[in-house]
């Protein structure tokens, strides 16, 4: 096989609402998920022994789309020769940014297209099995998460012109957000849930501005107390709208006025050097491609 190269872009949470636990211990949700151009780049190649090996310089510890490969190994019959999967980190670790369901993703992207099967329907059934976020990566863009995850509805392009995102020194694991979440009683009855979607659908039909709430927002800053300084700091700096992204503790804000946002950045770098600007992505930005 021909090396393959796909792109695992990030994600922000336009919005969050999530429901008490259900038996299995999983929160539903209703969610607004933005892919972003901040991305991880994945290489899959020959393998260099005889299993599948898959690297991710600078990262330690379990790897999603190791689990992802051998699931679709497992799940397809691919018995093709063993592949060396490549992982370039750029979207923060441990940072409810989504990046290594991103990663799962594509790692799934790229095993169907070494093994014949570009688009294997395959795919939508193992990626609710890998983690929640890992169904609505497998085509970023922008969609409408519910469920606690695997429903996945495509939405048309739309929301803020640019988004400036920034990075924390500090991780947080998203059990212990919800964890602490559940602490805090901050997950919502199913008829409050039910109704903060009928919200989120009208806005969206509406073309209206979503409501800007993140329920995991108070438990990411009980566990990261410096999360509420950086909202300060972003709001200051002019954001239209200012949250926590998933289970935090990256911060973003939205602007709409692209110029606007790379000045806010420019402000925020003196304290954050990672702040950036990053636009909207889709699902051209995770092709996969012929490595050169």
């Amino acid at each position: 096989m021909r090396p393959l190269t796909t792109l695992a872009p990030g994600k922000v949470n336009l919005c969050l609402f999530i429901g008490v636990p259900r038996r299995d211990g999983y929160h539903p949700l209703v969610s607004v998920f933005q892919a972003v151009s901040l991305a991880d780049e994945l290489v899959l190649e020959p393998g260099r022994g005889s299993r599948d090996e898959v690297v991710c310089p600078g990262v330690s510890g379990p790897n999603l789309a190791a689990r992802a490969l051998a699931a679709y190994r497992e799940a397809s019959g691919w018995d093709g020769p063993a592949v060396r999967l490549t992982i370039h980190k750029h979207v923060p670790v441990a940072a409810g940014m989504g990046g290594g369901s991103a990663d799962a993703a594509a790692a799934l992207r790229l095993a169907a297209h070494a093994a014949g099967r570009p688009g294997d329907p395959l795919l939508e059934l193992l990626a609710p099995t890998l983690g929640a976020d890992v169904p609505s990566a497998l085509t970023p863009g922008r969609a409408l998460v519910t469920g606690i995850g695997e429903t996945v509805e495509p939405l048309p392009p739309g929301g803020p012109e640019a988004l400036v995102v920034v990075p924390s020194p500090a991780e947080l694991s998203t059990p212990a957000v919800y964890r602490e979440a559940d602490r805090l009683g901050t997950p919502r009855a199913a008829g409050e849930l039910a109704r903060a979607e009928r919200d989120v659908r009208a806005a969206l039909g509406a073309g209206g501005v979503l409501p800007a709430v993140n329920d995991l927002q108070d438990a990411a800053r009980s566990l990261c107390p410096s999360i509420e300084v950086t909202l300060d700091e972003v709001a200051r700096a002019g954001a239209r709208d200012v949250l926590v992204s998933g289970s935090g503790p990256t911060v973003f804000g939205s602007f709409d006025d692209p110029a606007h946002a790379e000045r806010a950045a420019a402000v925020l770098r003196d304290r954050h050097p990672g702040a950036l600007v990053v636009r909207a992505a889709g699902a051209h930005d995770a092709a996969v491609h012929e490595a050169a």
